[in-house]
């Protein structure tokens, strides 16, 4: 009786019964571990370098390469992997993670660090294509926004906190411990993942789409676009956040603003969880007019410390969002593809990532820190114009969703 309870819920494309709060928590910390293990030695550069007798500069390599292992992985071994148990594969990445960490804690060799990480950040790249499938095969239509929306909260926060995580904690112990205590909590999070997720059945060769079709499929193209103007965007300006601050007369309370960045994140998170279900256009749209808008005011007024500090609040609040609103338009357009789409956002906005910290470097070495924020304001508003016209199949309104849905079965053509 309860196999064929399971297989019914399943056909449902739900498997639990209930909404399964700590089920999808297991889920988003696992997507925080990960993704601070990337982030985290941005604030440990001076340290790390100085006990693997390497440069900071040189030591920054670890972060790239984490990322290149990303996007190198996401899509290939994504569509590899897809017939793998979901939970098996999750457990093999939260694995490899956090063995990376221990050596990463223990190791004297910057080429053998180097590897671990690329290893880690071809794990990653396979685990973060993957969560937001899982956690939507997990519970029925009408909650899957909010399912998406807690499993990928971890991966916002990481990204908001962990800089000044990393930099808080050298302050207090050594940096090998910090990796230690990332590669235990990545084990606990393994158990946790083992207790309160179920097992999810991969899919079956026959139900594959190939990746070329995925990609052609309607909207899809239109929301990947879209994610990667909005990573090249922020970054672009956010990897020189220092320096736009100094210019408010901020720079020695650079910590203090990323704190209230990371809190009003946290705010946007829990506010596009609650909306996510029903608004996703409206979300959308608001999302890259709020950063052209943060933009904007950053280039107009960007000499104001108190105006910066709403400023940066505000990009904060709107960037804690805007990855569940791509996730979810991304799986919206994909319907069962769903991972192979994640796969291709997580290439994208890792793309989108190192095509904006180069961006920015250009802009502010040729044109200098108060144009920076233009660029911002060019790219952001290109990606309002990107969602604001792809209204058919990428970014819907609420009724034009429902009746994707119900037409989910049949034939559908390529273009938005």
């Amino acid at each position: 009786m309860e196999q064929a309870t399971s297989a019914q819920a399943a056909a449902k494309g739900s498997v639990c019964g209930r909404f399964p709060v700590s089920g999808l928590l297991a889920l988003a910390a696992t997507g925080f571990l990960t993704m601070l293990t990337e982030t985290i030695p941005a604030g440990l550069l001076p340290q790390i370098g100085a006990g693997l007798a390497e440069s900071p500069a040189r030591a920054g390599q670890l972060l790239s390469i984490y990322a290149a292992g990303s996007v190198v992985a996401a899509i290939p071994f994504t569509a590899l992997t897809r017939g793998v148990p979901r939970r098996r594969l999750l457990l093999i990445t939260i694995v490899t993670v956090a063995a990376v960490n221990l050596l990463t804690a223990i190791s004297s060799v910057f080429a053998v660090t180097m590897a671990g990480r690329l290893l880690a950040g071809m794990a990653a790249g396979i685990q973060w294509a993957m969560i937001a499938g899982y956690a939507m095969r997990l519970v029925d239509e009408r909650v899957k926004g909010r399912a998406l929306a807690i499993s990928m909260s971890g991966i916002p926060l990481a990204l908001a906190f962990g800089v000044p995580l990393g930099t808080l904690s050298a302050t207090m112990v050594g940096w090998r411990t910090i990796f230690t205590a990332v590669a235990v909590l990545s084990v606990a999070a393994a158990g946790w993942v083992l207790a309160a997720v179920p097992e999810v059945p991969g899919e079956p060769a026959r139900d594959r789409v190939p990746l070329a079709r995925v990609l052609r499929r309607p909207g899809l193209a239109a929301v990947l676009l879209a994610a990667v103007a909005f990573e090249l965007g922020h970054m672009t300006v956010f990897t020189y956040v220092a320096p736009v601050l100094s210019r408010a007369g901020l720079g020695h309370q650079v910590g203090a603003v990323l704190l209230v960045f990371g809190v009003a994140a946290i705010a946007g998170l829990w506010v596009t969880g609650l909306l996510i279900d029903g608004h996703l256009r409206a979300l959308a749209i608001a999302s890259m007019a709020l950063f052209a808008f943060v933009m904007a005011t950053l280039a107009l007024v960007g000499t104001a410390p108190g105006i910066v500090v709403i400023a940066v609040a505000v990009w904060g609040f709107t960037l804690g969002g805007a990855p569940t609103v791509f996730q979810a338009a991304s799986a919206g357009a994909a319907r069962e593809s769903v991972t192979v789409a994640q796969s291709m956002l997580v290439t994208v906005l890792n793309a989108g990532m190192a095509a904006g910290a180069l961006t920015g470097g250009i802009a502010l070495s040729s044109l200098g820190i108060s144009a920076l924020p233009w660029v911002g304001v060019v790219i952001f508003f290109g990606a309002l114009v990107v969602v604001s016209g792809a209204r058919r199949h990428a970014f819907p309104p609420p009724a034009r969703r429902d009746t994707l849905d119900i037409l989910d079965a049949t034939p559908t053509r390529t273009g938005d």
